[in-house]
């Protein structure tokens, strides 16, 4: 491994935020186990991420550098790189890269690439009480699901967001079961809720489904008629591509795409029919 020479960043804290999911500026003292704000006192071990999503520490397929971000006096970017290529063709990936955010002198948030240099993977401290309690995970650079702790305590997802084509198509809530596990459903079309399931019992299945009235409403408008949903499927149709639907089973059980579930069209609103 070799480290290369600290070099002093001055590309805006808003781009460095885009780049690796937060702000490196101060956030008002707030520190995790171990940090100081007293740039002078920070520890020599500062807590590497990316030690354990690369192991780049005494590996010497891998190239580190250390940048110092705005506010800083210390570097407080990490960047790992792989080298890939021989001679004329030898170059550099950025394989990951971690920022100590709030100036505690322990890193907060990290980020993976691969060889493209697209991102994979994301994780974040973002209450920096030093526990990961946002995880976010890309497809073809885009974002494709994003696990998020909210009660910034159990150190594990409560809230599993979904995207397709990188709009939010949607999302799964632990609001009440002790087991953990989803029982809240939502269902988004073109960044809009369309539609929530709620399982009431803890039995992990759908007990009631609630829609939007405003968009049903425009559907049976546009369509001239009524809408009632058939059997125990539930179609959301024209997600963000317009071509395929999600589909929800009564268990909760989510796909995107596939054959969209029966439809019954009729005049009149049955009575005791699914909303």
């Amino acid at each position: 491994m070799r480290l290369s020479g600290i070099v002093a960043a001055f590309a805006p804290a808003a781009l460095l935020a885009l780049a690796c999911g937060g702000s490196p500026t101060s956030k008002g003292g707030t520190t995790a186990a171990g940090g100081t704000t007293d740039q002078s006192h920070w520890p020599a071990d500062d807590h590497s991420l990316c030690e354990g999503a690369v192991h780049w520490r005494n590996n010497s397929a891998l190239e580190v550098s250390q940048t110092v971000g705005p506010g800083s006096i210390r570097p407080n970017i990490r960047r790992v790189f792989k080298v890939l290529g021989q001679g004329e063709d030898r170059h550099e990936v950025l394989i990951c890269r971690e920022i100590d955010t709030n100036l505690d002198g322990l890193k907060d948030v990290v980020r993976t690439f691969n060889d493209k240099e697209e991102p994979l993977h994301e994780e974040a401290d973002t209450n920096y009480d030093g526990m990961i309690d946002d995880w976010i995970n890309f497809a073809d650079g885009r974002i494709e699901e994003e696990d998020v702790d909210t009660t910034l305590s159990t150190g594990r997802p409560n809230v599993w967001k979904f995207y397709l084509n990188g709009a939010l198509s949607r999302i799964r809530r632990n609001t009440h079961c002790p087991s953990g596990k989803p029982d809240v459903w939502e269902i988004y079309v073109k960044d809009r809720l369309e539609r929530v399931g709620n399982d009431t019992t803890c039995d992990g299945h759908v007990d009631r489904w609630d829609r939007d009235a405003e968009l049903m409403a425009q559907e049976e408008a546009a369509n001239g008629v009524q809408i009632a949903d058939a059997g125990g499927a539930q179609a959301t149709p024209g997600i963000s591509d317009g071509t395929k639907p999600v589909t929800v089973d009564t268990a909760g059980n989510v796909s995107d795409g596939g054959p969209p579930a029966a439809v019954t069209a009729k005049k009149t609103k049955k009575k005791g029919g699914t909303p």
